[in-house]
């Protein structure tokens, strides 16, 4: 059984709390200055390394791990019965984040203390939710501990490149990094689409699973992973373009599945089912980019990391916080127009990158903003105030 209703300060009392509101605002503004120093507005202004370092780094290992963080603290409770990470621990782990996430915009920060900061928060997270899990037996989500671990790796990878000044070893690392993210989505995707979808439009059960489409599924994008970090698939190669068209097919094929009309009404549902269809976008656009097709492969990289992680997180997270803090499921009127921002910032971003690139990313970091700004403004006073019923959490 979970715990009684919880006292103390609400932020503080589950982990989507804190990480969900601290990674919406960090997605405005790392999007807000990235944008900003493209167009050369800062000045002599810069982070560790360069904006563009910066860039390539905060989007995997800063906003993205910190949803992940919030998701898997918050889900072990359900997982296994038993209270998730709250109070003053919950802020240390927080802290740890934070920290590290300033360390990256002050240059005057000791290396040392830097790197100390952020090989922390990922290991601390794997070690709570692993014990949880294994206190109560439940080894089903044992991957996911796992890819936190590989995703420590990476960063200590990316780290060690940044240090030596090996900006190529640097994009193997983010680039696996972001694969695993991926992976991440293809895992969390494949329950909770399904399952919303079901129980969103009042269905009977879930879509059940096709073993061989999710172990395709689960296992390419790993795969991808350690392709890049040796160094294979971050530039055109004719002989990648099956293993991309492959994935391509994989994921369109466990969308179609996913989907009903009745989706189309929904807009949590209809948010993550467009936020899995960039995945299928991207992976056929690098398909197309192998192939030496006329196409950017950062366009296509784009339509993954804003369409699919940044969608599906705007998306997970609108669903997640209502949930949790006792409310109907049925999201503020604005996050639809919050939820099309995103998906339009992926669209702009691969469609004018070859041609104007400077409003590429503007329009597209516009977009972003638009987003994530509207889901702190809905769900903000959600997240730092006490549950609606009552209840823990």
């Amino acid at each position: 059984m979970i715990a009684r209703p919880a006292a103390g300060v609400p932020l503080l009392r589950l982990g989507f709390r804190p990480f969900f509101l601290g990674a919406a605002l960090f997605a405005v503004l790392a999007a807000g200055l990235w944008a900003a120093a493209y167009a050369g507005w800062l000045g002599g202004l810069a982070p560790r390394g360069s904006w563009l370092i910066w860039h390539m780094h905060e989007m995997p290992f800063g906003f993205a791990v910190a949803v992940i963080a919030g998701f898997l603290l918050t889900a072990v409770q359900a997982w296994t019965g038993s209270p998730g990470l709250r109070g003053r621990w919950l802020a240390a782990v927080f802290a740890l984040w934070l920290a590290a996430r300033i360390g990256w915009l002050w240059p005057g920060l000791p290396w040392p203390v830097l790197v100390a900061l952020e090989l922390a928060f990922l290991p601390a997270v794997a070690a709570r939710v692993g014990w949880q899990l294994g206190r109560a037996g439940q080894r089903r989500n044992y991957p996911l501990v796992a890819l936190l671990v590989v995703l420590t790796l990476t960063d200590a990878l990316a780290l060690w490149a940044l240090a030596a000044g090996d900006f190529e070893l640097l994009r193997r690392a983010v680039w696996a990094a972001l694969w695993l993210i991926g992976t991440v989505v293809a895992i969390v995707g494949g329950r909770v689409v399904p399952m919303f979808t079901a129980s969103g439009l009042q269905l009977p059960a879930p879509i059940a699973p096709r073993r061989w489409l999710e172990a395709l599924a689960h296992g390419g994008l790993p795969l991808l992973a350690g392709l890049a970090l040796a160094g294979v698939g971050l530039a055109p190669d004719r002989r990648l373009a099956p293993l991309f068209l492959l994935l391509g097919i994989a994921h369109a094929l466990r969308l179609a599945r996913w989907f009903r009309p009745g989706v189309l009404r929904v807009p949590l549902l209809w948010s993550l089912h467009l936020a899995y269809a960039w995945l299928v976008a991207a992976l056929l656009g690098l398909t197309a980019w192998h192939l030496g097709l006329p196409i950017l492969g950062s366009a296509a990289l784009h339509l993954f990391t804003i369409g699919t992680i940044g969608g599906l997180i705007l998306a997970m997270m609108a669903r997640v916080s209502l949930g949790h803090t006792g409310r109907p499921l049925d999201p503020p009127a604005v996050m639809s127009l919050a939820f099309g921002a995103v998906a339009a910032a992926a669209a702009v971003r691969a469609g004018l990158s070859g041609v104007a690139p400077r409003l590429a990313v503007a329009l597209s970091a516009a977009l972003w903003c638009l987003g994530f700004g509207l889901f702190v403004y809905c769900y903000g006073p959600m997240l730092w105030r006490a549950r609606v019923d009552g209840g823990p959490g």
